[in-house]
């Protein structure tokens, strides 16, 4: 499958959220923080020095994640989904790497993420990834009992 990384344009604002609601439905409720990411990605992550990729295939976005900036240097790795069809094709793996390639960019010298511990293939990823267990940081999600972070 050829599958292009490209950063966020407005309009693949619906991708964003459908792309997430799919997997978070599936798994959990969608929360009232989820809710304001989703419904503004602009306003709560790109205007905030945050930004958003996604994983195109023949101009349909198959994947999406976003990098929330948290304070100096820090950013949140957040909101990484992939379609159901197109699991299993290293896109999340792809994905995962641009993410960490864009927090470079933008001067990020560690990322945090938030998941939770029945998303093991998820976890794995991170993982590979070269994100390690990591604790201390308060979540806004009800289903958060996994924190990890990577010094970039």
């Amino acid at each position: 499958m050829n599958v292009s990384i490209i950063d966020f344009e407005s309009n693949h604002k619906q991708a964003f959220k459908d792309l997430n609601y799919e997997w978070i439905s599936k798994y959990f409720e969608v929360e009232d923080s989820d809710l304001k990411m989703l419904k503004d990605p602009q306003g709560y992550i790109l205007d905030n020095g945050g930004a958003i990729l996604i994983a195109l295939s023949d101009q349909e976005a198959l994947g999406t994640c976003a990098l929330i900036k948290m304070e100096n240097q820090v950013f949140e790795l957040a909101k990484m989904a992939v379609s159901p069809k197109a699991q299993g094709k290293q896109i999340g793996y792809k994905l995962g790497l641009a993410t960490i390639e864009k927090a470079k960019k933008l001067g990020a010298k560690k990322l945090y993420l938030e998941t939770n511990s029945v998303l093991k293939p998820a976890i794995s990823l991170y993982r590979k990834l070269g994100f390690e267990n990591a604790c201390g940081y308060e979540s806004p999600y009800s289903r958060c009992n996994v924190q990890m972070e990577m010094k970039l």
